[in-house]
């Protein structure tokens, strides 16, 4: 057995992309799915706030506490954390707006961590020759799967679980690791915010894919980019012990990971809650005036015409992820930028499921690479690349259909 040695931090959930494009129909005609709101209830504050006791390889491993302590809130806000403003008193609050309360001073970062406010990092501050000292430090699925609505200021603001952190650039923050060598440094730091590569810390291949959103995913079994498991509970448990460093074990005999951290299991008595709270969670609804409805209505008949789109996006989420998945020469997010390798050949599955599209306008870039920055360009990929031949009025009225959803 292996254990995980280099962090990871795509917590919790599903790689999601909008890669394949096949043929074939849905088999999404079942009853439709309910969730058990005490259950879920239950996930919400693990999502939140549950480390797994990844403290252990945050803290003791990386020695990220030490890091931590020297960043300031707007060199944290620069690389893409968030603080819950809901979590801050009004005095806090108050101070900030009248800069009594400076966000240019490492002790700010410190007090935000004591009272739980900075989104997805959990840390132990403790009295140090009487100063506040950050002793141990971890990580929960919020950390990449929750942004804020900047309601406060860019950054602060209430928070939004089960959405992507595009400006997060978990890569930056790794490599600020004293335990990491320089080859491990230029890896992470080549990934930029938005991306990470839940594979590397395994197999050593490097190609980072976009972090998902994780909403919207009632009804639909296949949750990660290459349907390596029918439940996000499967890939809660990798995520939270081979990336988060979470204790517990998982065993993937089709990749040949196996991973045990500690010998106490503090991860899966959770996942039924976790995935429960996640599958509570419904796509966000385009903002009013976001598109063109009667364009919208023109690009519904070419999504399911001439698109040819609806031959794998179909049924109620838009996906046919619940009865087949699709081989990479199907797809058009191939080959993958940089010369990686297939993202396909490093999964157990080797194809890509459909990605569900309700949402979709929220979270560019698109793909599970990242490789369309828009949904036009997503629009123009499938079209030259399947020789569809659609107009310029039908791309543009597609492109508003997917703004709609």
């Amino acid at each position: 057995m292996k254990s995980s040695t280099i962090l990871g931090c795509v917590p919790a959930l599903v790689l999601m992309s909008l890669a394949p494009v096949g043929c074939g129909s849905d088999d999404n005609s079942a009853k439709t799915p309910t969730v058990d709101p005490a259950l879920a209830a239950m996930g919400k504050d693990i999502f939140r706030f549950d480390t797994f006791g990844d403290e252990t390889f945050w803290t003791d491993t990386l020695h990220m506490n030490d890091v931590i302590a020297t960043v300031d809130p707007t060199k944290a806000l620069m690389v893409g954390l968030k603080v819950d403003a809901e979590a801050l008193p009004a005095a806090v609050v108050a101070g900030v707006m009248d800069k009594s309360i400076s966000l240019t001073d490492p002790k700010t970062t410190i007090a935000l961590l004591q009272l739980n406010a900075v989104v997805g990092v959990k840390g132990t501050v403790e009295k140090v020759n009487g100063v506040d000292t950050l002793t141990r430090v971890g990580i929960t699925c919020a950390l990449c799967h929750s942004t804020v609505d900047d309601s406060f200021t860019k950054g602060i603001g209430k928070r939004l679980d089960a959405f992507p952190n595009p400006d997060l650039n978990p890569g930056a923050i790794i490599a600020l690791s004293p335990a990491l060598t320089t080859a491990q440094k230029d890896v992470y730091n080549s990934w930029g915010p938005g991306k990470y590569d839940p594979r590397y810390n395994q197999d050593m291949k490097n190609g980072p894919t976009v972090i998902p959103p994780a909403y919207g995913l009632l009804g639909v079994n296949r949750i990660t980019v290459t349907g390596d498991g029918d439940k996000i509970e499967y890939w809660n448990r990798y995520v939270g012990v081979t990336q988060m460093g979470g204790h517990g074990n998982f065993n993937e005999p089709r990749t040949g990971v196996n991973v045990t951290n500690g010998t106490d299991d503090m991860i899966s008595s959770k996942l039924p809650a976790l995935q429960e709270y996640q599958l509570s969670i419904p796509a966000p609804a385009p903002p009013a005036n976001s598109f063109d409805a009667a364009a919208a209505d023109r690009g519904k008949m070419v999504f399911e015409g001439a698109g040819k789109c609806a031959t794998c996006h179909s049924g109620p989420n838009l996906t046919d992820a619940n009865s087949k998945l699709h081989d990479p020469s199907e797809v058009v997010s191939e080959p993958e930028p940089n010369d990686a390798p297939s993202y396909a050949s490093r999964t157990a599955t080797k194809k890509y499921r459909t990605a569900p599209l309700h949402g979709i306008w929220q979270h560019p870039p698109y793909f599970h690479n990242g490789t369309a920055a828009t949904l036009d360009a997503v629009v123009e990929t499938y079209d030259s690349r399947k020789s569809l031949g659609l107009t310029a009025d039908q791309k543009s009225d597609l492109v508003q259909y997917l703004k709609s959803l």
